[in-house]
Formats: C-alpha cells, sequence, structure tokens
C-alpha cells in the first residue's frame, strides 16, 4: 500500500530530538509559553526576514486574531476566494464580519485578480488571499487593487510554508499572515499549533495580549482577548524541524516533477509558472471521472484524498451568508479535484507505481 501520507514516518527522522526534547521539557517543568515559544517564534520570524511571529494555537485563531487586531467596523466586507477551505471563511465570521467569495482562476485555483473590483463595495476593507495547495496568489495585481481602494492584505498560508512569488516568501506579501502547523503541513507540530507574521509593532503588541485573555501582565486584562497560546512542546518541535524546511520543500518538488513529466494528458496538471516557487503541499490533478479514478487507485493500493469535496457555498454551516448563491469555476473545482501522494514518507519508486497506474486508467 501507497498511504497517501504516513505521519510516523514523516517525523521519524526527528525521533530522536523529540524525545531529548521532551525529556528536557519534562525536567524544566514551564509547560506554557516558555523559552520554546520565544525560541521558536523569533526562528520563524528570522526565517520570514519579518519583525514578528507570534505563535497561537492554531490556524483557525491566527486568520481570526490577524482580522480582529485590524479593529475593522463590525461587518465588513472581507474578500475570500469561494473555493478554499472553509476555515479561511469561518474567521471572517468569527471576527465579526461578512464573507465576500470571489471565484478562483481555473488553472491556478487561486484568487482571480480580475474579478475582485467587481465585488468591492463601500463596506469592503479587506481581502484574504488564500495561498492554495502550496501555490502563492498572483500578488502584484492584488496590491494594485487594494491600494486604489486602500484594502489591507491577510494572507492564509496554512499551505504555502516556504513557498515563494518573485522571490518572496509567502507570509510577506500582505500586511500579516496567518500560518497553521497542522501535523500534516509541510512544517507540521505533532498536534495543533499556529502563528501570526507580521511587521507592524502596534498590531504585534495588541496579538500578543488578544492570544492570552487580552493580557499583557497577569490578572491585568485590557482587551477582550483569547486563550490561543502556543503550545510550548509544539513550538519545541517546530523548532526542530523548521532547519530541515528546505530539505522537505526540496523532497516534495522532486516528486511533483515527476507527476508533472511523467502524468499523461487526460489529467489536468497544476500550472508551473515564472516567479512563483510552488511547494506542492498539495499535489491535486483534475478529471472529470474523479471519483473513479479515486476507487480504481485505492484499489490498486494507492491512497489518495479530495481537497475539498464539498464547495463552501454548499456547507450548511455557511447557508446564512452563502445561501443560494452560485460559483460555477469552485464546484468545477470540488467535483474533479483529487490530491496524489506527494509527502516527505514517499520515494520517487512510489510516485513511479502511481503515475504507471493512472496512465494505465
Amino acid at each position: 500500500m501507497i498511504p497517501y501520507d504516513q505521519l510516523s514516518s514523516v517525523n521519524q527522522p526527528y525521533q530522536a530530538g523529540f524525545e531529548k526534547a521532551f525529556r528536557e521539557f519534562l525536567e524544566k517543568g514551564w509547560y506554557i509559553m516558555g523559552e520554546g515559544v520565544r525560541q521558536f517564534e523569533k526562528q520563524f520570524a528570522d526565517y520570514h526576514n519579518a519583525k514578528y511571529a507570534i505563535g497561537v494555537a492554531n490556524g483557525l485563531d491566527a486568520l481570526i486574531l490577524a482580522i480582529k487586531v485590524l479593529d475593522l467596523p463590525l461587518g465588513s466586507e472581507i474578500i475570500v476566494p469561494s473555493n478554499t477551505y472553509i476555515a479561511s471563511i469561518l474567521a471572517i465570521i468569527h471576527a465579526g464580519h461578512q464573507p465576500v467569495l470571489v471565484e478562483p482562476n481555473l488553472q491556478t485555483y487561486n484568487l482571480d485578480p480580475t474579478l475582485i473590483e467587481a465585488a468591492i463595495t463601500k463596506s469592503t476593507k479587506a481581502i484574504l488571499v488564500v495561498h492554495l495547495y502550496g501555490k502563492c496568489c498572483d500578488m502584484d495585481p492584488i496590491h494594485q487593487i487594494a491600494q486604489q481602494h486602500g484594502l489591507v492584505i491577510i494572507e492564509d498560508c496554512a499551505q504555502a510554508h516556504d513557498a515563494r512569488y518573485k522571490g518572496r516568501l509567502a507570509g510577506t506579501l500582505g500586511d500579516l499572515a496567518g500560518f497553521s502547523f497542522y501535523p500534516s503541513k509541510n512544517l507540521g507540530a505533532l498536534g495543533d499549533a499556529g502563528a501570526i507574521v507580521l511587521n507592524n509593532d502596534s498590531f504585534a503588541s495588541s496579538l500578543k495580549s488578544l492570544r492570552n485573555y487580552g493580557s499583557h501582565q497577569k490578572y491585568q486584562n485590557d482587551q477582550v482577548g483569547y486563550n490561543s497560546r502556543l503550545d510550548e512542546l509544539q513550538a519545541i518541535f517546530l523548532s526542530i524541524k523548521l532547519p530541515f524546511l528546505a530539505a522537505i520543500t526540496a523532497h516534495k518538488r522532486q516528486l511533483a516533477s515527476l507527476y508533472l513529466t511523467n502524468l499523461k494528458s487526460d489529467f489536468i496538471l497544476p500550472i508551473v509558472e515564472d516567479g512563483f516557487e510552488d511547494v506542492y503541499h498539495i499535489f491535486n490533478i483534475r478529471h472529470p471521472r474523479r471519483d473513479a479514478l479515486k476507487a480504481y487507485l485505492l484499489e490498486n493500493g494507492v491512497g489518495t484524498e479530495i481537497h475539498y469535496p464539498i464547495a463552501p457555498n454548499h456547507q450548511k454551516a455557511l447557508a446564512p451568508w452563502l445561501e443560494g448563491k452560485q460559483f460555477p469555476i469552485s464546484e468545477e473545482i470540488h467535483a474533479t479535484t483529487l490530491s496524489l501522494p506527494c509527502s516527505s514518507c514517499h520515494e520517487p519508486s512510489d510516485i513511479y507505481k502511481v503515475i504507471e497506474l493512472m496512465n494505465a486508467f
């Protein structure tokens, strides 16, 4: 069996380091917001050449707090792609605002800059770009639109660790960025974890308070805050893995190149563009007989996933905001996309087997 992913294998190279770090963690007896969090925050900020990385509990909280700290008028409209994972939309709603869905480009699966301006109203205050599957959005035209209309840009980098746009890292392409370190991410923890990357001093100070009950000093609460602190142990694990992120990226790109070179033209493959350094957190293809292809691969010992099977406008939870609205490009993507094995646990030989099976479908 070639699994879609296997986290025990992914993390095996770091196991000795994890065990040593865990013993030291136990001996210190400081389990919340200790040196481990401070160290990882500095390392992650330095990796992005940013002033701050604020550790939080998970990727959804990273987006919620990134929006909350902007202090936008309640009910502001925030543009978001119509095919994103539901977390991007939930963050806007939980922050007290109105999601305005805009269709993606059918080749890149990212927000289509040519469709943004038509969605802007006097209530629009921000654009939440999502670097889906590990490919950065086309940011130059999005920046031009944002500047023209006075909009803030928030990046959802949950799938884009180490991705670059014209030489610049995802997470440095907007005003502030939310990251997830969910275990299956290219830089994954061993549990939930997240961070916000930014350069604004005032926002950083406020975020440090917001994540900790609205408090900078114990028992003094200046804001209506949250309990969303990056777990000390997860921060320690992430510090161990961060120096290997470039190697993880290189390995996934190697596997992706095998698919791109050898899969036959029956499959719609990820687009490769100059100026975009994709990291293939998810290597997705599209096919009109997606469900039959998925079943065929499973019968032949290959695990796959669907990211994502249900379009946001068909989610029951989002009906109060999206009921009756149609997003045909998003729906076509959701109906045809299939994610192939492309993980640190896979070797080129695994990918060649998948390719052989797919080309015989």
